[in-house]
């Protein structure tokens, strides 16, 4: 078990696990405070995560290797989709009609293409990050007690889970030195420039079966394709402020890891650009001395 972190996460995230029953306050629902705009966005959410299923079967999928984080996923899997499960279950209880039916859950489980694990799991890292601050906005957003609630809970699980991430890029580094500074530093660059592409960056937003192109992605599953930017920029309004809050816990985080410090994307550009030389030196050098 030397050297494993599934044993400590397990213990530390059971720790602090909640109970759908007694840690969410299904009493306080007041029908008043929940509009059926608000309603339809909490079923989209509940689809969306659904997609931690496809997510699991591609993390096993190309983490053949690696038993240590393939048991990780037992406890990213359940929380996940218990978040899935969480929603459907605001929704049973005080909008049965707007449930999402098992054919809406299916949609959203399509293979997804070998990825670089390194690379993958630095997406999903970011990806945490991310949700954790847009389910942040949506408590706020929402005007309904109980949903509110439901966000915040939630939250906090994507920012446990994003330290889980950063626990295993740290062991990755140790084992692969820096073929994994350069894929974590690649995306980190990539995740931390969002506000220059159109469409936020998130593994659910991103094409992953090129046969499928371009109805490859979580998103374009959805009963409502459009919903996401739609939730994002008229709805929650998650604005240039929220969004620097995402790029800055990015790069603290990759501070942290890289033992540098980051104030911009182009500062971990410049810090990608150095490990990319040092791989090609160590490659050259390699070659040289066969």
């Amino acid at each position: 078990m030397d050297g494993m972190l599934y044993p400590e996460l397990y213990r530390s995230l059971e720790a602090v696990r909640w109970n759908m029953e007694k840690d969410i306050p299904w009493s306080q629902f007041d029908a008043s405070l929940l509009s059926d705009e608000q309603a339809r966005t909490i079923k989209m959410n509940a689809i969306t995560e659904w997609a931690a299923l496809p997510a699991t079967e591609m993390f096993l999928r190309d983490n053949h290797d690696d038993s240590d984080f393939s048991a990780f996923m037992s406890i990213w899997f359940f929380e996940e989709q218990k978040h899935s499960l969480v929603l459907m279950e605001y929704l049973r209880r005080f909008r049965p009609d707007l449930m999402p039916t098992e054919e809406e859950l299916h949609a959203v489980r399509f293979p997804f293409d070998p990825a670089p694990p390194l690379e993958t799991l630095m997406l999903h890292f970011c990806g945490e990050i991310r949700l954790n601050h847009w389910y942040r906005r949506a408590a706020e957003w929402h005007t309904e007690p109980v949903i509110k609630c439901i966000y915040e809970t939630i939250s906090r699980d994507e920012a446990r889970h994003g330290g889980a991430y950063l626990r295993y890029m740290k062991k990755a580094m140790t084992r692969f030195g820096d073929t994994a500074r350069s894929a974590f530093a690649k995306i980190g660059v990539l995740m931390a420039s969002a506000r220059r592409t159109e469409k936020p960056l998130h593994p659910t937003n991103l094409h992953v079966n090129k046969e499928m192109f371009p109805n490859d992605t979580v998103q374009s599953k959805l009963p409502d394709p459009a919903w996401l930017e739609h939730w994002l920029d008229e709805q929650i309004k998650f604005d240039d402020g929220w969004e620097k809050k995402v790029v800055d816990r990015i790069l603290h985080n990759l501070s942290l890891l890289f033992e540098r410090s980051f104030s911009t994307a182009q500062d971990l550009n410049r810090y990608r650009k150095e490990i990319t030389s040092r791989l090609g030196s160590a490659i050259q050098n390699a070659t040289h001395s066969v």
